[in-house]
């Protein structure tokens, strides 16, 4: 009889398994670094087109506000300011009764069409947080800004002086409204912190009612959404437009476009202007 044919076979808890070499290891590893450099820019670029479309549409109300103003008034827009360049208590989105206070967005002209304190754009910006006693405070205005010189006051053509901004343009005015900018993203640099700023700055600033290529202003169109600005044309149709250089630096170095600050293309005053 063989002796080894009855032998017990005794149960081993720990039976060999199959490990993985470090090349497997490795290879998994850049497997999955591949699939997440995929993954996550997707998923990102996803989040912020969500945040892009939810800006078109808080951009919308705005141009529809303006033009509900604009039929209850005559034919006349809101104004942007009356007194930005004299006491700055009162914005399109809201007044206040002094310097030391907030400006209070249930007060402002256009509170009438729309709740302007709901209004803000959903890419939450970090902007640098005023004072209301600071000389260029312009907080509530949810990240947007108004065409001042040209739909907002009447700069474009009685030139900068306070009595400018005591009327609007007519939408009569406007002879392309499909494109004539009424509002758009924005925001404005102060040192190297990003602040509220209320206004749509053109490409030039102008002399008489002419623009003035030798007179940059700071740039306050902020394409902050995958590097494009919102706009709300005068006809109300919405658009996303790309940043384009310029190649203006503000006075003490700063570079806007550092700061996703500039204009879109043409980047000249064409697309601000009531021609």
């Amino acid at each position: 009889m063989n002796a080894n044919k009855h032998k017990l076979k005794l149960y081993d808890p720990y039976p060999l398994l199959s490990a993985f070499t470090i090349i497997e290891l490795l290879v998994v590893i850049s497997i999955i670094t591949l699939l997440l450099s995929i993954i996550l820019p997707a998923m990102a670029r996803a989040r912020g087109q969500a945040k892009q479309t939810v800006c078109k549409s808080n951009i919308r109300q705005l141009g529809l506000a303006n033009a509900g103003y604009a039929h209850d008034n005559a034919g006349f827009y809101v104004i942007g300011s009356t007194d930005v360049l004299t006491e700055n208590t009162n914005r399109w989105y809201g007044t206040r009764p002094d310097k030391n206070t907030a400006f209070d967005t249930k007060k402002g002209a256009l509170s009438n069409y729309m709740d302007i304190a709901k209004l803000a754009c959903p890419q939450n910006v970090l902007y640098y947080k005023q004072s209301p006693n600071e000389q260029d405070y312009d907080c509530g205005n949810g990240g947007y800004g108004y065409n001042f010189i040209y739909i907002g006051s009447k700069i474009w053509t009685a030139g900068y002086e306070p009595n400018s901004c005591k009327s609007a343009a007519k939408d009569t005015d406007i002879r392309n409204p499909a494109q004539t900018l009424m509002f758009a993203d924005t925001a404005m640099l102060k040192k190297e912190n990003l602040i509220e700023y209320s206004f749509a700055e053109p490409r030039y600033f102008l002399s008489g009612n002419k623009p003035n290529p030798g007179w940059d202003p700071s740039p306050s169109l902020h394409f902050r959404h995958l590097n494009k600005t919102t706009i709300c044309w005068s006809d109300n149709h919405i658009s996303s437009e790309k940043l384009v250089k310029t190649g203006v630096i503000n006075d003490n170095g700063t570079n806007p476009a550092d700061f996703l600050l500039g204009w879109f293309s043409p980047a000249d005053n064409s697309r601000f202007d009531l021609e």
